[in-house]
């Protein structure tokens, strides 16, 4: 079984990953690890935001609100055949 391959085509990454790894003595595949690792936790500390985090945020928080066995069906509220009462 082959092992997991990322390729990125950028020259610029490339570059500073050879440059990083002469410096470092560590193996790029270190380097990209701990490079993910490291942005990763700072999108979770808040560092980092996009606008669409404040969404999933409030959409978590909503859910946390909701009763169990809470259902969005209305029915109640249409006859029999669809039409509302």
């Amino acid at each position: 079984m082959s092992e997991p391959q990322l390729s990125i085509r950028s020259s610029k990454a490339r570059d500073l990953a050879h440059a990083l790894s002469r410096r470092t003595g560590q193996p790029i595949n270190r380097l990209v690890e701990l490079a993910l690792e490291r942005y990763d936790q700072a999108l979770r500390e808040d560092k980092i935001r996009y606008p669409m985090d404040a969404v999933w945020d409030l959409a978590a928080e909503d859910r946390r609100n909701i009763p169990a066995g809470t259902t969005s069906a209305h029915d109640e509220f249409y006859d029999e055949n669809g039409l509302p009462i």
